[in-house]
């Protein structure tokens, strides 16, 4: 890019940040048991479809992977296969899970979420590559030494006589400080693993009654021994981009084994304190706790059971657990048999985790060349971006990246070509509903897509939510509609966020089109954009870049806000004076058609089918949405600009509009 001069301008075009040559961009995978709600389609993916249409324009289409799917197996598919069946649903588990991914791919194609392959691990094309994935990534582990048969205890329900999975039984979550309001059988809803033993006041979801527990076999994969290197991780991650309240999060993990007991019961704790473990004991005034610490986990654990027996209460602090990856539910991917440990199916979140690389295979493979599948996941030329929610940061953070370096022959950060690289996590806070945390297993229910588009349009959701600050801060979604509180004369933020585009936008473009329909006859005036035009463009260029690639995607929309309304002041502020003068006209149009044009691209990701229509008007190729030419003259996408005739509009045409078709 030219620098026209400018010191400042020259620095923005040095420090410009580095764009990867290929990307797989990819979501959270919402569960096959559920609908989505507004949250999956606008708090998550739609954040994962801008930086894949960015990425898409700033890169090529041919460099993009963009992937999902719906998250099949695991206990709660089979809970609610249980239920339904009960209600008298005659389909297998197989049609129900199907039922909800088509409706799944049906709302993310409302809203414009461009997936290159939205699959499904349990039904259509993905499934073979989706175990052979399976079982690379689990041998791989094994032959590395990372994983451990361990006979643990699982939930039984005597009653109805069958172990229970992990979302047949309810109860509290044990660690300090947990908000949640389930605890399953060895995770609550906040995403914090523990023990099954942990489980404060657990009961069966079939019978009702108190479950026991019973030893059973499965695979875990040593998490805890791979603290060196998570913790290396974390400290590079620290001079990135990263957001501050994920890293905060994640370094909660990496703590040594703690156990919180309240002070009331200190005396009781000097009781059996010389029996204990080696541990040290910290204090703090302002707590309500006092704190036991322990260098090994197996301390802990032993320390626990002592404090139960001596009807000692207490909850433990965060810390890395070994993680299971196997269970014995019959919906699920088959684990490979080893040793004496057969017949076991993976545990839902670890197949979760390599689920997108499963999917990119399946979808190179649909495109003719599944071996390109590494250039994506396993070279220094790609990058791969992975938008999800903060409940899920210890899954994609600490255990997915351990699991990622173990299969390295010596892991290491400094990872070898052909190796799975490290994700580029970006992790979004919570979108409130009303000000309250909204999920379909909550109270506070949240709309459903379908209902949105009763109120809105695509455009106006989309650029609402890409304007609010979840990757700061938990953010409410506040709908008019749907706001208890609102009066008649209260503006609508969202239709108030739509108006850049259906006002402001729309308004300086029309009056262009109608500009030269009048004045020269539909054809637009054709000369050298000023310099001046072409500096400020390039300053608001580089800036949307460097905000994308920091993925600070509010602060993107109010780049494009400024830059969008200072055209309309641009145009506003001369038109006056050039109505009397053909050669200040043609000016006028062609230095605000130039804005329009790299607004129009800088749009391209946000409200994409509007933006495409647009330059259609324009009689423009789609060429035009290359950042290799994002500041060239609009000209050079035309036929023949000596004789450039846009479409011809009649009055009170929109390109934008604020209300639904």
């Amino acid at each position: 890019m030219k620098d026209y001069g400018d010191e400042r301008l020259k620095r923005m075009i040095e420090n410009r940040p580095h764009a990867p040559k290929r990307a797989v961009v990819t979501g959270g995978m919402p569960y096959g048991n559920k609908d989505l709600h507004y949250g999956h389609v606008l708090g998550m993916f739609l954040y994962a479809d801008f930086m894949a249409r960015f990425l898409r324009d700033r890169i090529g289409s041919d460099n993009v992977v963009f992937v999902s799917g719906t998250d099949c197996y695991g206990s709660p598919s089979m809970e609610t296969y249980r239920k339904k069946v009960e209600e008298g649903f005659e389909g297998t588990m197989e049609d129900m899970v199907r039922e909800y991914h088509l409706r799944h791919k049906a709302d993310l194609d409302k809203f414009e979420i461009s997936l290159d392959f939205f699959g499904a691990s349990a039904i259509g094309d993905a499934v073979p590559w989706h175990i052979e994935t399976s079982h690379e990534i689990f041998n791989k582990l094994y032959d590395n030494g990372y994983l451990k048969k361990m006979s643990t205890l699982q939930f039984y329900d005597e009653e109805k006589g069958v172990f229970l999975n992990g979302r047949q039984v309810i109860g509290k979550c044990p660690y300090e400080g947990c908000v949640s309001e389930k605890g399953y059988a060895d995770e609550c809803d906040l995403g914090h693993q523990y023990q099954p033993k942990e489980l404060l006041d657990p009961i069966s979801t079939l019978s009702g009654t108190k479950p026991i527990l019973k030893e059973i076999g499965n695979w875990y994969f040593d998490l805890p021994r791979t603290l060196p290197l998570l913790t290396e991780w974390v400290d590079r991650l620290e001079k990135t981009e990263a957001r501050p309240f994920f890293l905060k999060e994640i370094r909660e993990f990496l703590k040594k084994p703690e156990i919180y007991i309240k002070k009331d019961q200190m005396s009781a704790y000097e009781d059996i304190a010389g029996l204990l473990p080696t541990h040290t004991l910290r204090e703090e005034k302002s707590k309500a706790s006092f704190v036991l610490v322990f260098d090994r986990l197996e301390d802990r654990e032993f320390a626990c059971d002592m404090l139960s027996d001596n009807q000692i209460r207490y909850r433990t602090g965060k810390t890395l657990t070994p993680f299971r990856l196997s269970g014995n539910i019959s919906w699920g991917v088959p684990v490979p048999d080893k040793e004496d440990v057969k017949g076991l199916t993976f545990y839902v979140w670890p197949e979760s985790l390599w689920a997108p690389i499963s999917f990119t295979k399946t979808y190179l493979d649909k495109c003719g060349d599944v071996s390109r599948w590494k250039d994506f996941w396993c070279s220094k030329d790609s990058y791969i971006y992975q938008v999800l929610g903060e409940d899920n940061a210890y899954f994609y953070g600490p255990v997915q990246h351990a699991m990622w370096l173990c299969t390295q022959a010596n892991p290491t950060l400094d990872i070898p070509e052909g190796d799975l690289n490290m994700s580029h996590l970006i992790v979004n806070k919570h979108s409130l509903f009303l000000g309250n945390k909204a999920s379909s297993s909550g109270s506070i229910k949240p709309p459903k897509p379908d209902e949105l588009l009763k109120y809105y349009t695509v455009e106006q959701l989309r650029m609402h939510f890409l304007g609010l600050s979840v990757g700061n801060t938990s953010s409410s979604f506040t709908p008019k509609p749907w706001d208890p509180d609102a009066k008649e004369a209260d503006v609508d933020p969202v239709a108030k966020d739509g108006a850049l585009l259906s006002n402001v936008y729309n308004r300086v473009i029309r009056t262009l089109f109608y500009t030269w329909q009048s004045r020269f006859d539909g054809v637009v005036p054709c000369g050298e954009v000023s310099e001046d035009i072409l500096k400020t463009s390039t300053q608001t260029i580089l800036k949307y870049e460097k905000l994308m690639f920091d993925n600070k995607f509010h602060m993107v929309m109010y780049e494009l806000d400024s830059y969008i309304r200072n055209i309309n002041k641009y145009w506003v502020s001369r038109i006056k004076e050039a109505e009397e003068d053909d050669n200040k006209l043609s000016q006028l149009i062609i230095d605000t058609l130039h804005m329009c044009k790299v607004a129009m691209v800088l749009l391209h990701p946000v409200t994409p089918k509007n933006i495409e229509k647009l330059a259609s008007d324009l009689k423009v190729s789609m060429d035009v949405f290359s950042w290799d030419t994002i500041n060239d003259p609009i000209y050079n996408f035309v036929e023949d600009k000596n004789n450039y005739r846009p479409k011809f509009i009649e009055a009170r045409y929109d390109f934008f509009s604020m209300y639904r078709d």
